[in-house]
């Protein structure tokens, strides 16, 4: 269903349409010693901490071009952040030109159009396991948004936004909307994958899996860093300080950490 906006659907009354993106992503890093993890995840804690999140998340809801009616967020103990925005739709001065061609959405600057009855969250957890001295961040952000723009023209913003090795997307388009003739609309957009939401530049990066039900409106993209270089995954140090063995040994143990996530199972 490719329209220009000349050719947009006439509906009768509000577009009802509820799309949700969930966006999902992992940084591993590796941590020989308890001070290391402990340093690591103090690091991130500050990194992602709940202002900076907040920050972030209200670019969001700039790109999607909604106002903020309120904001709830939170810093645990002993890790861990979260933060919760309720958007409305706000005032549109000109008429939007919306674009119905699959392809990655803006970055912050660039205000797309009016929505309400959405919200968006994040939630973090930073862990790491005692023994094997791998340390894990992983957030998980969702856009919920109601109305013709679909909460994916987020997507390119939060991947430039967040250092990551493992993202997993799922993208559902749900309920319907209908036309002056009463017609039901249970989707007002063509879409094949997340995949034409990610840049061409970021997608060569990352072995990529989808698994879409096409008559549901449901759609899920899975990626997973190519390769990557054992220096930004040594926290403190660079690994010109310690054996090839142990590079060997350490770059084993983050590729089965990666590959654990990606396939959603334990690998012996």
């Amino acid at each position: 269903m490719k329209l220009t906006p000349e050719q947009r659907i006439q509906l009768h009354g509000f577009n009802n349409l509820t799309k949700s993106l969930s966006f999902n992503m992992y940084d591993i890093c590796y941590t020989k010693t308890k001070e290391e993890r402990e340093a690591y995840i103090e690091y991130i804690d500050e990194q992602y901490n709940a202002d900076r999140l907040t920050k972030i998340l209200e670019s969001v809801t700039e790109i999607i071009g909604a106002n903020v009616l309120n904001i709830a967020k939170q810093d645990y103990v002993p890790q861990g952040a979260s933060v919760t925005i309720l958007v409305s739709e706000g005032p549109v001065v000109e008429v939007p030109n919306v674009s119905y061609e699959e392809s990655p959405g803006p970055l912050p600057e660039a205000i797309v159009m009016g929505l309400d009855k959405s919200h968006i969250t994040v939630h973090t957890y930073p862990e790491y396991h005692p023994n094997e001295g791998i340390s894990t961040f992983r957030a998980d952000i969702d856009v919920s948004t109601c109305g013709e723009i679909s909460p994916l023209k987020a997507l390119n913003y939060l991947i430039h936004t967040f250092d990551t090795d493992i993202m997993t997307m799922d993208y559902k388009v749900r309920g319907f909307t209908r036309d002056i003739k009463g017609h039901k609309l249970f989707i007002d957009h063509e879409i094949s994958s997340i995949q034409n939401y990610i840049p061409d530049e970021m997608k060569k990066q990352f072995d990529m899996i989808d698994v879409n039900i096409y008559q549901e409106n449901i759609f899920h993209t899975k990626c997973k860093l190519k390769k990557f270089d054992l220096n930004n995954y040594l926290f403190g140090y660079t690994k010109d300080k310690i054996s090839k063995e142990e590079q060997e040994e350490i770059t084993g143990n983050l590729t089965k950490e990666m590959d654990e996530i990606f396939y959603g199972k334990n690998i012996s």
